[in-house]
């Protein structure tokens, strides 16, 4: 039947407000990783204390880790926009997670010691 409604379940309208959040991963740059955190650079501004799921590629491995935003500043100004910078804390990563970072972080650090 034209317009029949085809929802598995039926939807019930909110009286007053209900609020969420969308989660849109958006390209960053990692400008360094350390264990606990890394520090990030967006062509937007990610909000002080705000907690987020970061998608990292190390490597060939790819992670989502939870993080803390620490601090957030303007880095530069180009004609294509405004870049920023921030610094960003992981919360409580799984040993998985970890050890992904562990393994990416002494491969850089083996490769530049390698003759």
């Amino acid at each position: 039947m034209p317009g029949a409604d085809k929802r598995d379940s039926e939807r019930i309208l909110i009286l007053g407000e209900l609020h969420g959040e969308v989660m849109v991963f958006q390209p960053m740059a990692i400008k360094d990783i350390s264990r606990g955190g890394a520090q990030v650079e967006t062509t937007f501004p990610l909000q002080l204390d705000s907690l987020h799921d970061f998608r990292l590629t190390l490597g060939e491995r790819s992670i989502v880790v939870k993080g803390r935003v620490t601090h957030c500043s303007i880095s530069d100004v180009e004609q294509e926009g405004v870049l920023y910078r921030s610094g960003v804390e992981f919360i409580e990563p799984s040993d998985r997670v970890a050890g992904v970072i562990t393994d990416f972080i002494d491969a850089v650090v083996n490769g530049r010691r390698a003759p």
